[in-house]
């Protein structure tokens, strides 16, 4: 039963929670309100607001979204390494650089092994201690990306038995995209990660074959190990019934998303080039890049120089995109674009909302990423058969001439197959279990 007989009292650990503006932080935000729909009182333990204003950039259009009924709890987090205020820096770091990197770096991983945020486990058990000493916590969730977050977890759970779940969305030992081991089983991440996986009342990661890998990886956990899929959220749904694009209006090819030096973009546009030489429609056509080049507030130099050397192709970037914009962006798409890292272990949450607009849907990545299986069964899903310009290209024209001519019961057939990835129906499931634990009821899971 909760500590108080009343609701049960969630603590939800999130580095990146609004108004961060990373990929994950759309998870982090329907998992906090989903539990507080779903019969919880939920407390956030975050970083101050100014961590995202200064280095990764923000978007304080997702604080709006927030369920008022949630309190959110912003503690301190320095990020050294990023740090550009040279009043800021010490002598050392500015007259031998080198040595003040290797002594940083010792010290980042003094109290977890994880380079930038290990130092943040102090912060988080503190405020994570203080909290419950305030009103009990019945349950504990860290969400990964940074994995320091599990921390307060296992703290509660070692010193006052309080159960916690581990969501780490992707993975802490695996590498999505080439799928080696990256951290061994007795190196310091193996066992730590051992520690959490040992005590944790469930693990959840977004998709069939990482849980698979983990299950094989740690097979006393296989029990208590859940696939959480990301989903797309209700917002984004298309208000009106699905139709063909202006007959007068050329096409517009869209991608939102953050874009890393994973993300084959020099392929998608060797295929765009390719393609514009096939198709009238598509040579009309222009692609519009929506969302950061990079994971940080400035755009990595490379990815600019890319996409600006497209412009006389009709590509252009056009920027980030608030929350509350997405949907007209949304709208204005004719096809969307799915460009994706290789790694048969990657899905990417953008495949849910490219799902919920009912529209075609051309994905420049590998053919064995885990995004594939989601899209199989799709009516208007126009995969690259490779990376080859040849396959790209063929790709593009498909769905431009499928934007055009699909009927208007393909375009339902889309959006009904896209139900089924509301984000609310892949939480609902384990926020209920959850609760009936808690609540010392019995369910099924």
């Amino acid at each position: 039963m909760p500590h108080d007989g009343g609701r049960p009292h969630l603590l939800y650990v999130a580095w990146g929670f609004p108004p961060c503006r990373g990929s994950g932080v759309y998870r982090a935000l329907a998992t906090a309100n989903a539990f507080a729909a779903g019969g919880w009182d939920v407390t956030v333990l975050t970083v101050e607001r100014e961590v995202f204003e200064r280095f990764t950039g923000s978007d304080p259009s997702l604080e709006d979204l927030v369920d008022p009924s949630i309190r959110v709890e912003r503690i301190p987090f320095a990020w050294p390494i990023l740090e550009t205020d040279l009043r800021e820096w010490s002598a050392l770091r500015i007259f031998a650089p080198q040595v003040w990197r290797r002594l940083r770096t010792r010290a980042d991983l003094r109290d977890f092994p994880e380079i930038s945020y290990g130092p943040w486990r102090r912060e988080v058990e503190a405020a994570a201690e203080r909290l419950h000493l305030e009103r009990p916590f019945d349950l504990v969730l860290g969400t990964a990306n940074p994995n320091v977050a599990f921390t307060a977890g296992a703290h509660l759970h070692e010193l006052h038995g309080v159960p916690y779940v581990l969501d780490y969305r992707d993975a802490w030992s695996l590498d999505v995209f080439d799928g080696k081991r990256l951290h061994e089983p007795d190196s310091a991440v193996g066992r730590w990660e051992k520690r959490l996986f040992d005590s944790a009342t469930e693990v959840w990661f977004v998709n069939e074959p990482i849980a698979a890998w983990h299950r094989t990886a740690y097979p006393e956990a296989a029990g208590r190990i859940h696939v959480v899929s990301n989903g797309w959220d209700p917002d984004l749904a298309p208000d009106h019934e699905p139709a063909a694009p202006p007959a007068d209006r050329p096409l517009t090819f869209g991608y939102i998303g953050t874009v890393s030096q994973k993300v084959p973009v020099a392929e998608f546009l060797a295929g765009w080039r390719l393609g514009r030489t096939r198709s009238p429609e598509l040579a009309a056509a222009r692609a519009s890049l929506r969302g950061y080049l990079g994971f940080y507030k400035n755009p990595h130099p490379h990815l600019v120089e890319l996409v600006a050397a497209a412009a006389p192709d009709d590509v252009h970037y056009d920027g980030p995109v608030p929350k509350n914009e997405v949907h007209e962006v949304y709208e204005d798409f004719d096809v969307c674009l799915l460009i994706l890292g290789t790694g048969r272990y990657v899905t990417s949450g953008k495949v849910f909302e490219y799902l919920a607009t009912g529209k075609p849907i051309v994905s420049v990545h590998d053919t064995g990423n885990a995004a594939s299986d989601v899209l199989r069964g799709y009516p208007l899903w126009f995969p690259a058969a490779s990376l080859a310009a040849d396959d790209v290209a063929d790709a593009l024209v498909a769905a431009a001439e499928a934007a055009r001519t699909a009927s208007v019961e393909t375009r339902r057939a889309c959006r009904e197959f896209g139900d089924r990835y509301r984000r609310d129906l892949q939480l609902m499931p384990r926020v209920g279990a959850l609760l009936a634990d808690v609540s010392g009821d019995s369910v099924t899971p």
